[in-house]
């Protein structure tokens, strides 16, 4: 249960600090921070050791960041999705059995983080708060 809670706090006050900082209400912002969680099993198959596994997780971590990359150009709400299928993927990532480097506690924490951060950035959206499109007002 703690990495849970532990995931979600860090997702909001991350959302928060950086909101309240001005670094969250540029739209690059959430579009890196897809790309950088989507890294971070790469990171782990790398202390693994396993050239298999780090070829199957870059590809992945590919995967996310054109989303990220398309939705930071198009729509937001892209990555909003990008975030959350991050934390989904997160839940079915340790049935992969890729490394045994990726520490147990991870997934539910790094799901419970992506949720919280993809949600934030929802909220932003629905508010409007942020823009969605490039040249749109927020």
């Amino acid at each position: 249960m703690m990495p849970y809670l532990i995931g979600i706090a860090v997702g909001l006050v991350t959302s928060l600090v950086t909101w309240w900082i001005g670094l969250g209400r540029d739209r690059a912002f959430y579009p890196t921070v897809l790309i950088v969680v989507a890294a971070y099993y790469v990171l782990f198959a790398a202390m693994g050791g396993s050239g298999r596994a780090v070829l199957v997780e870059s590809f992945v971590m590919v995967g996310f960041g054109v989303v990220a990359a398309v939705g930071f150009r198009g729509n937001l709400w892209l990555v909003a999705a990008g975030l959350i299928g991050h934390g989904v993927f997160d839940v079915f990532h340790v049935r992969l059995a890729l490394t045994t480097s990726t520490p147990p506690w991870w997934p539910a924490f790094c799901m419970a983080a992506d949720v919280a951060l993809g949600g934030f950035l929802v909220l932003l959206l629905k508010r409007q708060m942020l823009s969605a499109t490039i040249g749109a007002p927020a």
